[in-house]
């Protein structure tokens, strides 16, 4: 039997999940579909959970996710924020470089 390391991260802010694997999921189904409601079903998760998910993160956060556009003529949409881009772009680095570390030592040690 091989022994396997398994791990998961994510950021808290005041003891509340504030970022982590599936905000960063949603939020890169957005940025490609252009739309929190096609993101939502992407995944099996109801628009209203969906923007839910994005409100509570925005508070957490102290800063906007998403940029909505009100449907009309062309429908709706959203679009990530340079500060989302931002937050999701170091998350990837840091998850990245964690992943290493670990493995580095799960090695070292089993």
């Amino acid at each position: 039997m091989k022994l396997k390391l398994r791990y998961k991260i994510w950021i808290e802010k005041n003891g509340e999940k504030a970022f982590g694997d599936g905000p960063l999921d949603i939020l890169n189904r957005v940025e490609r579909a252009g739309s929190l409601r096609q993101a939502a079903e992407e995944i099996n998760m109801s628009y209203s959970q969906a923007w839910n998910l994005i409100k509570d993160l925005e508070e957490r956060l102290g800063f906007k996710l998403l940029e909505r556009k009100r449907g009309g003529e062309s429908g709706g949409g959203s679009q990530l924020t340079e500060q989302a881009r931002d937050l999701m772009m170091k998350f990837e680095i840091f998850r990245h470089k964690a992943q290493e570390s670990l493995n580095l030592l799960y090695k070292e040690i089993f």
